[in-house]
């Protein structure tokens, strides 16, 4: 498929109804409002597709920018390409999940994750948390650098509480996502989120809340699945 006849399927799949929901979420104009569910059937006809995941990210509509996400090839994009992605992205969800699962998955994901925590502009930094994250996630522990994460961990417990919104939600992940996926850390990340307790996140004109970490790990915990590694990060 060629970018402007995905466009056109964009435009008759969008409804005013998820658009609103979107909205509500934090998703500015230009969107169509596509379900996730829609723009899987596009991926299933094109797979991967690197030079189209880059037409559509550059299309700065919301819907294509995802859609980008699923189809990128995260052997061919470059540390350069996904600095662009994460400057672009305009809401939550293209930088805490788009951007954050292709760089994961990506050979620069380790090195992009780090650079990207420690940037003043809140949807850069909690890409970098989401980043680091979904690494935990799908990396065996033996190829993770578990003393770096876990001074990442202290730091999470150090600044948690007065980080800017969507960076804390994405701390809480983190913590989340080392107590479950890194044997090694588990106890640590539950003394941790035991520790950080209840955090606040303003979640836009929507009923979501933010899971309690400790309560998080503890679940996972009795259904015998700490360690257990995800596949992709992208799902």
């Amino acid at each position: 498929m060629l970018l402007e006849e995905i466009m056109t399927q964009l435009k008759e799949w969008g409804s005013e109804q998820t658009k609103t929901i979107f909205k509500n979420h934090g998703a500015p104009e230009p969107l169509f409002g596509v379900k996730v569910g829609d723009l899987k059937k596009i991926v299933k006809k094109i797979k991967k597709n690197h030079q189209l995941s880059i037409q559509l990210y550059q299309t700065g509509n919301s819907d294509a920018m995802y859609l980008a996400g699923l189809i990128a090839d995260e052997n061919q994009i470059s540390p350069e390409q996904l600095q662009e992605w994460v400057e672009q992205a305009s809401w939550y969800m293209l930088s805490d999940y788009t951007v954050a699962h292709v760089t994961a998955e990506s050979p620069h994901g380790w090195e992009m994750g780090l650079k990207w925590i420690q940037n003043d502009k809140e949807l850069i930094a909690s890409a970098g948390w989401s980043v680091l994250s979904n690494i935990v996630s799908i990396q065996p522990d033996e190829s993770l650098d578990v003393i770096h994460l876990e001074k990442l961990l202290q730091i999470v417990e150090k600044n948690i509480l007065k980080s800017p919104n969507r960076v804390r939600y994405a701390m809480n992940g983190f913590v989340i996502a080392l107590g479950i996926h890194v044997l090694s850390l588990h106890s640590k990340a539950k003394e941790i989120a035991q520790d950080i307790g209840k955090v606040e996140v303003f979640m836009g004109k929507t009923a979501c809340k933010v899971p309690l970490a400790s309560d998080y790990i503890a679940k996972v915990e009795n259904l015998n699945r700490i360690g257990q590694k995800r596949k992709v990060a992208r799902c």
